[in-house]
């Protein structure tokens, strides 16, 4: 089992998840962070620290695409290990719908 990040954290991009995880599994693109699984211990600690709720263990039922964008962009995109600010209107995207298709950027993000 390992942690993956879903959709709703497209264009939220919080970071309170970052500053838990004790082996900096996290990789930032240009508008979410992924989990990479070879990486992930499976402890669990930044699941209930993300406010999008964006974070999931991939044993949940259809998670199977975010695992496999999580292996593909934690290999393209830098390590981030220090919280930032969320974009200012974070707010506003939380809980969309269709943000992967409407939103997602292949393009990394700044990391460490």
């Amino acid at each position: 089992m390992t942690y993956v990040v879903t959709d709703n954290c497209i264009r939220c991009k919080y970071m309170d998840c970052v500053e838990v995880c004790p082996v900096d599994c996290f990789y930032e693109g240009d508008n979410m962070l992924v989990i990479h699984p070879d990486e992930c211990i499976d402890c669990g600690v930044c699941e209930p620290e993300c406010p999008a709720e964006a974070i999931k263990p991939d044993t949940e039922p259809g998670l199977e695409k975010w695992l496999e964008v999580n292996t593909e962009y934690a290999d393209k995109w830098p390590n981030i290990t220090i919280k930032r600010e969320a974009p200012e209107d974070a707010k506003e995207f939380d809980g969309k719908v269709g943000k992967f298709e409407l939103y997602f950027s292949p393009e990394p993000g700044e990391g460490d």
